[in-house]
């Protein structure tokens, strides 16, 4: 057994305790051996003055949209879909998707996620990606038939399925798989039911967007008489492995159905923020025993895949969805980005403990934001940011070491993502 020490620091514990222990890897397994003082290993992880806590769980982004980060701001997001984003993403090729996946996954990387669920096109591309870079990851196709003719909107599922059954278990396992319908509003019933029996059929989740905007709420009520999540329901969607994006527009009664399914849903504050979408119920979802993972959205909606960033931003307007300032407190939110967004997207990790898959980072808490530390469950949600992460740890590889991506050159990653970037925009104008 090969082992990795990661020794003189602290240890967030599943329970919320901090205790003063080392970590015990075993590198081979890709799990987590022991936790205790005075650990040794065959190479060493040096956690000193940081805190050792779960890899974060990017539950709902598109990776690859990193590429249009700034390109597009300040307007509601049915508008900015249909005049900036649908027109330029026409534009993709093959090579661009794989390169803003890489410019994703080393950012994603270097503030501490190490885990991510992913909803876009050319996704062999980004499957590759995730390989090279050690990451883990849930991977879908985004399924969208609106404006297509029947053959070409079956041939989208194909493809999705295609994918889908020819990746699962990839990278040594890192890479599971999920069926993604976009959402309910842009894809044709037939083809949402068609999902539901092949995902059942090759034993595979369901992620799509769902209650995002009003707008996306309004025409199925006043078209079908019910709520989205009754409709999507009634598809058969929802089930303890299907994991929704958003949830900004939930009644009490799409909450309780939620819960009774036990289907989990995404937060993506920063990106509802945004555009504009609306104050996700976390609260009540939480109270009704919901799953709530944590997802950035893609970097053109939000305009980073800082899992800390989002962390602040879970809390925060959770509390004032809820105008009650005890809501979605500290260690909710922690919680909402490590457990249960590995629950979410049905991937391993989310906690430090023995026979658990390591998944990890390393948070240096000596800096002036960061003192004095009364509270550092308090500061991990409110305070620390991406940049604090000095270690990232996955499937018991070291990702990133002091700062140093390991599995990705970033300055070549960088330079490669503005020029291909660049002429991106330049087809599409």
């Amino acid at each position: 057994m090969h082992t990795l020490a990661v020794t003189g620091g602290r240890v967030l514990r599943p329970d919320g305790r901090v205790t003063t222990d080392d970590v015990l890897v075993d590198v081979d397994a890709g799990t987590i051996e022991v936790i205790g003082p005075d650990l040794d290993g065959d190479e060493t992880l040096d956690a000193s003055g940081g805190l050792v806590m779960p890899g974060l769980v990017n539950a709902h982004t598109h990776v690859s949209m990193t590429l249009l980060r700034g390109y597009a701001d300040d307007k509601p997001l049915d508008t900015w879909l249909r005049e900036d984003i649908w027109p330029v993403e026409a534009e993709l090729t093959d090579e661009d998707i794989e390169v803003g996946a890489e410019l994703g996954i080393l950012e994603m990387i270097r503030s501490g996620t190490t885990a991510f669920a992913d909803m876009y096109f050319s996704m062999d591309r980004v499957a590759d990606v995730v390989e090279r870079a050690g990451v883990r990851a849930r991977l879908g196709r985004g399924i969208i038939t609106v404006g297509k003719d029947p053959d070409a909107a079956r041939a989208d599922l194909e493809t999705g399925v295609e994918f889908a059954t020819t990746y699962d278990g990839a990278a040594d396992g890192r890479i599971r798989t999920a069926l993604m319908p976009h959402s309910l509003t842009t894809v044709d019933e037939p083809i949402l039911e068609e999902a539901v029996d092949l995902a059942a059929a090759h034993d595979l989740p369901i992620h799509l967007h769902a209650n995002e905007t009003e707008t996306e709420v309004e025409p199925i009520v006043s078209e079908r008489g019910s709520r989205p999540l009754e409709y999507a329901d009634e598809c058969g969607m929802l089930a303890p492995s299907t994991f929704i994006a958003h949830g900004v527009h939930l009644d009490d009664s799409e909450i309780s159905r939620l819960a009774e399914r036990d289907t989990s849903v995404v937060h993506c504050p920063a990106s509802n923020m945004k555009l504009a979408s609306g104050i996700a119920p976390v609260e009540r979802l939480r109270e009704a025993g919901v799953t709530v993972g944590i997802g950035t959205d893609g970097a053109a909606s939000n305009n980073d895949l800082d899992v800390f960033d989002e962390m602040r931003d879970a809390a925060m307007v959770g509390k004032l969805g809820a105008d009650d300032a005890t809501a979605v407190p500290a260690a909710a939110a922690v919680e909402m980005a490590t457990r249960g967004g590995s629950s979410a997207v049905g991937l391993p990790g989310g906690r430090i403990e023995a026979g658990a898959a390591a998944d990890l980072i390393v948070v240096d808490m000596e800096a002036p934001h960061l003192t004095p530390a009364h509270d550092v469950v308090s500061h991990l949600a409110y305070a620390v940011r991406g940049s604090d992460v000095r270690h990232s740890v996955c499937d018991g590889a070291v990702l990133m070491r002091d700062r140093t991506v390991t599995t990705l050159d970033a300055d070549a990653v960088m330079d490669r993502a503005t020029e291909i970037a660049a002429d991106l925009v330049a087809r599409a104008e």
